[in-house]
């Protein structure tokens, strides 16, 4: 894969003296217009100019942050994944019953994907470059590890207290809720126009949140 070289940043480039500048603001804002130029048209088609102009500042003014496209890209999918994997951590599940604490799981992990297609846009545009950037972060693999910790934490209390099977793989509990509350949101607009089925309809909606949290839980039972 070609990697986009770096530019020698000119001084100028650079936060000057005396300017009042805030550097975490200024990358915040970088990724945020990266997000959406890359959902837009992908690495490859993605432009650095066209992340300039979002966030009207200078191209080297990106490269001072982010030593190339594909670095920006990587720190880009670190952060959508990060968004995602902060907010379940304040799920508290550990103080939840174990049936309570799936559902709220299931139905936060619902929410987020139907509230954050980038985050579905940007993941597909990864796997169709097989992981290759993801593979490149190891931020992204220990970061994703929480999730597995506290499911797993509850689906233990659940089979200590005889509501969940034994020996229920947390990975695979991920991977089913995850499946579901994915392929609605990646795949809307096909899935949607063959069968007529409007996804953003509020009823459509709450059906399919209640389906996959009862879905869930049926197989969990023990």
């Amino acid at each position: 894969m070609t990697t986009t070289p770096a530019l020698n940043v000119a001084p100028e480039a650079m936060p000057r003296k005396g300017r009042k500048n805030n550097p975490e603001k200024t990358r915040e804002s970088i990724l945020q217009a990266a997000i959406s130029e890359f959902v837009q048209q992908g690495l490859a088609g993605a432009r650095v100019d066209a992340i300039a102009e979002r966030t009207q500042t200078s191209k080297r003014m990106i490269y001072y942050y982010f030593n190339s496209k594909e670095q920006l890209y990587v720190e880009v999918l670190e952060k959508l994944y990060g968004d995602i994997r902060s907010t379940e951590s304040s799920l508290q599940l550990a103080e939840l019953a174990p049936c309570e604490g799936i559902r709220r799981l299931v139905e936060f992990t619902f929410d987020h994907h139907d509230r954050n297609s980038d985050f579905v846009r940007i993941v597909c545009n990864e796997n169709m470059l097989c992981g290759e950037y993801v593979k490149q972060s190891s931020a992204i693999r220990s970061m994703n590890k929480s999730v597995l910790g506290a499911l797993g934490e509850v689906l233990e209390r659940g089979a200590q207290d005889g509501l969940f099977r034994q020996g229920l793989d947390p990975l695979d509990v991920h991977l089913l809720i995850s499946s579901f509350c994915f392929y609605r949101v990646s795949n809307r607009h096909t899935f949607g126009e063959i069968f007529q089925v409007e996804f953003d309809d509020a009823e459509v909606k709450a059906r399919h949140r209640q389906m996959i949290c009862e879905s869930v839980l049926k197989y969990l039972q023990a």
